[in-house]
């Protein structure tokens, strides 16, 4: 993917450049948690100041109900509690329209950006608004305004024409620095680009460490060529495991969607969670990995419960067993000891290996031991390319102290599951060719 950056823009000083960035940091009381994303963004943001452009910052935040415009959506446990009578759709949304504008707000990482750029960032209370116009006016060179959420806007997610034109009109140039919601199609991560209305579009570092470390690694793996997918269900990897299974030499199957495949090979998984509709899937995969001589492993042995942990962190009663005499009343929630050990020794071989989705429950102390072998795995892999894919499986790396012994952790889990499918990404794909 030979897509221009900021390193290939000339005479920066005095121009307009909007940054789409990804800023969607968790936050608890109106303080960030993590403040990853925002630390991972100051390269390009700082190499931008220092050429003396006048930065406009965007991002979203969080999922805000459509409450700005005539569309309502509820989330799913919001919908759960309209369906027990517990309350009703307007009054979510009235308490929405009070709440969502100060929980959802990018004021917090305005004052974080500032205090990490040195007193160069402004905050507009709007997106598009007089607020927002006044001071992308007001920018001097080397100084930038963040806009506020822009999710705030209908017209955000809807690619809205007009509001695209007034995003555009704070840029001379385009910077995608999201790589997390590049595989979205919104006004700001592709439409303003799509539509014609800003002619130079560039990728940020960020994004283009992503393309150069993960793209590079999926089209010219240096082999043996391990790739690790997990998570719930089969059906939210379907193309990333036919595209995978066509590059790599050995898949490994591990959390929720193990069982899937387990049934499909004609086992008992008790209460496990399944994919009924994949079965017939699974079953074509299996046959494809044989057909082409790739090695697909599934677990060995499973550790497993009586029931699902609720919460989902309390203490629960566990026990191993063999992955093909699984009791007809337990359910599978992690890989057992003997799996974990045939994994991490298939990553000691490797010389590049990526990783997608957790082997268990691992939010519950007692069934994460299988997320965490495969972490310190890719962790102790010496003279591999190793990649994380975002979302729970970077979340572990970062938590276990394992995140600077990873080649490379993508700040994007739906972005990057796209690219493991080899799907083309709306965000990078409306960038300028060099």
């Amino acid at each position: 993917m030979n897509k221009m950056t900021v390193k290939d823009l000339k005479d920066l000083r005095g121009k307009h450049v909007l940054v789409r960035c990804d800023f969607n940091v968790p936050m608890k009381d109106g303080k960030i948690t993590d403040e990853n994303r925002i630390i991972g963004a100051l390269p390009t943001i700082q190499y931008l100041l220092d050429a003396g452009a006048k930065v406009t910052l965007c991002s979203h935040m969080g999922k805000p109900h459509s409450i700005f415009s005539d569309e309502v959506k509820l989330n799913k446990k919001d919908k759960a509690k309209v369906e027990k009578g517990e309350t009703t759709a307007e009054a979510i949304i009235e308490k929405a329209k009070k709440d969502e504008p100060k929980k959802l707000t990018l004021a917090p990482v305005a004052a974080r950006l500032n205090e990490l750029l040195g007193g160069k960032v402004t905050f507009a209370h709007d997106v598009v608004g007089p607020d927002a116009q006044a001071k992308v006016a007001a920018c001097k060179e080397g100084e930038a305004v963040l806009l506020e959420n822009l999710r705030f806007h209908w017209e955000e997610e809807k690619k809205d024409l007009e509001f695209c034109k007034k995003l555009a009109a704070y840029a001379d140039i385009y910077v995608n620095d999201a790589f997390g919601t590049a595989h979205r199609s919104h006004a700001s991560t592709a439409a303003i680009v799509e539509y014609g209305l800003v002619k130079t579009a560039v990728c940020g570092f960020l994004i283009e460490k992503e393309l150069s470390v993960m793209a590079d690694s999926l089209d010219h793996p240096v082999h043996p060529f391990v790739a690790i997918l997990g998570g719930a269900k089969v059906a939210d990897k379907l193309g990333v495991i036919s595209n995978l299974l066509e590059k790599c030499d050995t898949l490994i199957i591990g959390g929720g969607m193990a069982y899937t495949f387990l049934k499909a090979q004609g086992y008992e998984v008790g209460t496990s969670l399944v994919d009924d509709e994949k079965l017939d899937y699974c079953k074509e995969m299996i046959a494809k990995a044989a057909s082409e001589g790739k090695e697909l492993l599934l677990p060995v042995d499973t550790v497993i419960t009586a029931a699902f942990p609720d919460p989902i962190d309390a203490p629960v009663e566990v026990e191993t067993v063999s992955s093909h005499a699984i009791p007809a009343d337990k359910m599978g929630l992690d890989i057992g000891e003997k799996t974990r050990a045939l994994y991490a020794e298939k990553v000691k071989t490797a010389k590049t290996v990526i990783w997608n989705g957790p082997m268990g429950v691992f939010e519950n102390p007692i069934l994460a031991a299988g997320t965490n072998a495969v972490a310190a795995a890719l962790a102790d892999a010496k003279g591999a390319t190793t990649i994380v894919g975002g979302g729970d499986s970077a979340a572990a790396c970062t938590q276990l102290g394992y995140a600077d012994k990873i080649t490379h952790i993508s700040t994007g889990g739906g972005a990057s599951l796209e690219l493991f499918e080899g799907k083309v990404l709306p965000g990078i794909a409306c960038l300028n060719e060099k």
